[in-house]
């Protein structure tokens, strides 16, 4: 007879299991990660595709029925639509996503290898308390960012041996360790701590691992980015600085700022450049013009005195015409 603790127990864990996965929105379909998410999207791609190569098939198939009868008629059309009905939805359902197996993580480049494990990950979920399935779900973020600077990764060097081994060895052995206990005997205590708080402590020290990789390979990027932001801070951002460039005359653009919009637009649409500091201001008083009453052919209007040459004496004289 089955005691009746044993089913309380197991009665309740699996009801807060159930608590803690509807308060999170919902497991069932849900991905962790974007890998996992992938691996899906591109299961169900292969779906449709064998359903539309189905379906013209089926039509084709018809077609030439047809003309070798001579029409199919209304039995004949009735068939070719319940032959497409059935090829749609038997492809539909089958074949199922193939979730991969502890021996299969490791197979393929480091970005397969990280897309499998967040698959393998949600099939194990459900089997795994509370505390350690929002540990798994962390790390399908994590990994998806593991991923992400995995294509700078040499797949034969040192490092990339010890993320395979994390991601596809030590990980999955954690779960597989803890799922081959029996669930009435992993609620209690046993060397120091219960296997459920075991299993949330290894989790927390692997995602924890991940984290610290993830900075590591990705030191080098934030390096680039810091220098690139004070460089640009020191070109653009110091207001005082734009005091101290030199007055430019126009057209005067240098090869660095012609990339600039404002170097871009024409010198008649620019405003006028204000005089240097110290210097008086231009005159704004109107032109002189001629007194009133006197044109300009007049002969009392002011011309210039004609400029004569000084000849020296008994020199030749120019002919007049």
């Amino acid at each position: 007879m089955a005691d009746p603790t044993y089913d309380s127990e197991r009665i309740m864990t699996d009801a807060n299991r159930s608590l803690a996965d509807q308060r999170a929105g919902g497991r069932r379909g849900a991905s962790i990660g974007e890998g996992s998410a992938r691996l899906k999207r591109d299961h169900r791609l292969a779906k449709l595709k064998r359903i539309m190569i189905a379906v013209a098939l089926i039509v084709l198939g018809a077609m030439a029925a047809g003309l070798v009868v001579g029409g199919l008629g209304f039995e004949g059309l009735f068939l070719t639509v319940l032959a497409m009905i059935v090829a749609v939805g038997t492809l539909a359902v089958f074949p199922r996503i193939t979730v991969p197996t502890r021996e299969n993580l490791a197979r393929g480049d480091l970005r397969q290898t990280v897309a499998r494990t967040e698959l393998w990950l949600e099939s194990q979920r459900r089997a795994l308390p509370a505390p350690a399935a929002t540990l798994v779900d962390r790390m399908g973020v994590q990994l998806d960012g593991l991923g992400e600077q995995l294509g700078q990764l040499n797949e034969q060097g040192q490092p990339a041996g010890e993320i395979r081994r994390l991601v596809a060895e030590h990980l999955p052995e954690v779960i597989s360790s803890y799922r081959a206990i029996p669930a009435f005997l992993r609620s209690e205590s046993r060397a120091g701590g219960t296997p459920d708080a075991q299993l949330t402590e290894a989790l927390g020290q692997i995602s924890g691992e991940i984290d610290r990789v993830t900075r590591q390979l990705a030191e080098g990027a934030l390096d680039n980015l810091a220098v690139r932001s004070r460089f640009l801070d020191y070109r653009y951002g110091a207001g005082e600085n734009v005091s101290a460039l030199p007055h430019a005359g126009a057209g005067d653009v240098s090869a660095a700022d012609a990339s600039l919009p404002y170097a871009r637009v024409p010198s008649s649409l620019k405003p006028a450049r204000l005089p240097a500091p110290g210097l008086p201001p231009p005159s704004l008083s109107p032109p002189t013009l001629p007194q009133a009453g006197v044109s300009l052919g007049d002969p009392r209007a002011k011309t210039p005195a004609p400029r004569t040459s000084a000849r020296p004496p008994g020199s030749p004289t120019t002919k007049e015409t």
